[in-house]
């Protein structure tokens, strides 16, 4: 090829090797795929601010100078303030009761520990706000807000010389941000883990991508392979975002049983639904899931009340280690996830089968050559 495909805005705007961003929870896997040439973003909505900061602190010691970025929730539609115990208050009897009722039916145990949700992000507006400075005052890179729009930050972002890019779900949302300044797109189709919405990943990018001008487009959902990536960039986008495909990998820190369920799934064992933090989100199915999903079941709750409801289940599943009960964010991308590679095998492999695809797609045909 005349030009190489992998050089795109993306890579020029970070100065990075290849248009692959890895979202992930785990610092390792940060280090791994950033010194594999690509870019990752850590999440940290469930950290307190002086554990980000440490967190800024330790990929930079391993990473050097080379950009990553941190991600975070900032909800609107959240409550100003207000502390754990007092919004548990406010969570109808009827929930609880059905909550105690699936406990029973599937003898669910306590929790060994208290669920973390006092330092979540998604908690209150006070709580991400805490979070987001740290992330100014450490002059991360880049900051990228997983939910809500992060306007109002571009200008205390820009004069820190950092870059902000906007998750969305629909094309109006990306318009709004584009408006607003933001440095780059992540076009999120209902593929995807996690929070997204109901857009599929190919319409979504398709149509961000034709109102984007110079702002590079990042095609989110559903993304696991060279093939995926290499139609994201037919597409119009300038790289990928990737975060089912290191759940599995030699670096993340996912329990072995959740990294067994997923090396074993398919795009039919995940679900889209509101059970579990009451805004739409894709996960692994589970007892959870299935039990939300009756006809005799209350309609879930808003944000962040079906969210402080599910965790004492997610917080007694993960600390049992209860397979049946246990479930994580997942894309439908997940069949491609086969084997627990490094981070930096999943990186060469996904830009050698890019690549293949590209050569296959411009070879001249050998019977009318």
């Amino acid at each position: 090829m005349a030009n190489d495909p992998l050089k795109t805005k993306l890579t020029g705007m970070l100065g990075i090797e290849f248009p692959i961003v890895a979202f992930t929870h785990c610092k390792d896997v940060v280090d791994a795929v950033v010194n594999a040439g690509g870019f990752a973003v850590l999440g940290e909505a469930m950290h307190t601010p002086d554990e980000i900061a440490a967190d800024i602190k330790w990929i930079r010691e391993k990473v050097g100078d080379k950009p990553f970025g941190i991600d975070l929730v900032l909800p609107a539609s959240a409550p100003p303030a207000g502390a754990l115990a007092e919004l548990q208050k406010e969570i109808p009897e009827t929930h609880l009761k059905f909550k105690q009722e699936i406990n029973e039916r599937h003898d669910i145990p306590e929790p060994k520990n208290p669920p973390a949700l006092h330092q979540w992000g998604g908690l209150n507006q006070e709580m991400a706000r805490a979070q987001l400075d740290v992330v100014l005052e450490e002059r991360v890179p880049v900051f990228t807000s997983g939910l809500g729009n992060p306007g109002f930050i571009l200008e205390a972002a820009h004069s820190r010389d950092m870059l902000v890019f906007g998750l969305i779900g629909k094309t109006r949302q990306a318009k709004r941000e584009l408006e607003e300044g933001v440095d780059a797109i992540i076009a999120q189709g209902t593929d995807a883990a996690g929070h997204t919405g109901p857009i599929g990943t190919f319409s979504i990018v398709a149509e961000v991508a034709a109102i984007a001008g110079d702002t590079p487009v990042i095609a989110a959902g559903g993304v696991t392979t060279g093939r995926h990536l290499a139609a994201a960039l037919c597409l119009g986008a300038s790289g990928v975002w990737t975060g089912t495909l290191w759940l599995a990998c030699r670096e993340s820190d996912s329990d072995i049983i959740i990294k067994e369920k997923l090396l074993a799934a398919s795009s039919d064992d995940t679900i889209y639904g509101r059970s579990v933090s009451g805004m739409p989100m894709r996960t692994t199915k589970c007892v959870w899931t299935d039990e939300w999903g009756k006809p005799d079941a209350p309609k879930t709750l808003h944000a962040p009340y079906q969210m402080l409801l599910s965790a004492d289940y997610i917080q007694s599943a993960n600390d049992h280690r209860r397979e049946d009960l246990m479930f994580e964010a997942c894309g439908q991308g997940v069949g491609f996830v086969t084997a627990m590679k490094p981070a930096r095998q999943i990186v060469a492999d996904m830009v050698e089968e890019t690549l293949d695809v590209f050569d296959e797609l411009t070879a001249d045909d050998p019977v009318t050559a």
